[in-house]
């Protein structure tokens, strides 16, 4: 057991893997949480597709990939947030509609090419084991301006999450402050693209802050409870890939979605044996009282 935890941590690739694995699970809990309590799941799945064209474009280019969908993602993002001012069209609407455009644009821009190459696959699959040290840096800062970002406006998302038409009337700017959570979504989740890839990104944005969802009511809580289980799933993945040489993005998420089943069935309060031990108690006391009558 010793050597299985202290192996692969005498591996250099490896140790940059764990810490861009262990910070961007911890940042993906803290953002996850605002899109979990927003409903705004889809949205996630939206950018993360709509960084595609970028990307395609980017390559096509022989550019920075992940600048690439860094900006077709916050430009789809800024636009998102724009046309959802009019409440004519529900939000999910308008994800829907630049979701499917984004996604378009980028199979179009794929086309226009002969072959994919091995670096357009790791933006789709995710490549964490192949990190260079700058990427660690890069990951690191980016990630601590986030949770500043998020952490000093929190009680201004948290309104907005809640209540639109009372922070609008309490003087928020509404429009800004959902410019700035699509904008850091958009950013988290870009950032994400490398350890799990395009296809996956979504799970690490919202299967912890689920996870935290199901064992606690309080804010606070569930934010610190999501970081960790970030943090400890995407260790915990790379540690199943290392073992038994599977893909790491996928070995990630396979063990977070693992996690979350465990405490959608064992959470105290509201998983799914506390929930029948509740409906057990009232059963057994109405046939309690039967008998006596």
């Amino acid at each position: 057991m010793i050597e299985f935890l202290l192996g692969p941590w005498e591996l250099p690739f490896m140790q940059r893997a764990f810490a861009v694995a262990a910070v961007v699970g911890l940042v993906c809990g803290v953002v996850g949480v605002f899109v979990v309590l927003r409903g705004m799941a889809f949205i996630g799945d939206a950018v993360a597709h709509s960084a595609f064209p970028g990307v395609a474009l980017a390559y096509a280019l022989e550019g920075n990939l992940l600048l690439g969908g860094a900006a077709a993602g916050v430009t789809t993002a800024v636009l998102i947030a724009f046309v959802a001012q009019n409440r004519r069209l529900k939000e999910d609407t308008v994800i829907g509609v630049f979701f499917a455009f984004a996604f378009g644009l980028g199979i179009v821009l794929v086309s226009t090419r002969d072959s994919w190459t091995t670096d357009l696959s790791s933006f789709l699959f995710g490549q964490v084991l192949a990190v260079g040290p700058e990427d660690v840096w890069t990951v690191a800062g980016l990630g601590a301006v986030l949770v500043t970002v998020v952490l000093l406006l929190r009680k201004e998302l948290i309104a907005v999450t809640l209540d639109r038409e009372t922070a609008r009337a309490a003087g928020l700017p509404v429009f800004g402050l959902d410019l700035l959570l699509y904008i850091v979504v958009t950013t988290t989740i870009v950032m994400s693209l490398e350890a799990v890839g395009n296809i996956l990104v979504l799970a690490l944005l919202i299967t912890p802050a689920a996870t935290a969802r199901m064992l606690t009511d309080r804010l606070g809580v569930m934010t610190l409870l999501a970081s960790g289980i970030g943090c400890a799933g995407t260790l915990g993945g790379l540690y199943v890939s290392y073992a038994y040489d599977l893909a790491a993005g996928g070995s990630i998420v396979v063990v977070l979605t693992g996690l979350f089943a465990l405490t959608w069935c064992l959470a105290p309060k509201h998983g799914l044996l506390a929930r029948a031990r509740r409906r057990a108690v009232p059963a057994a006391a109405l046939s309690a009282s039967e008998a006596t009558v």
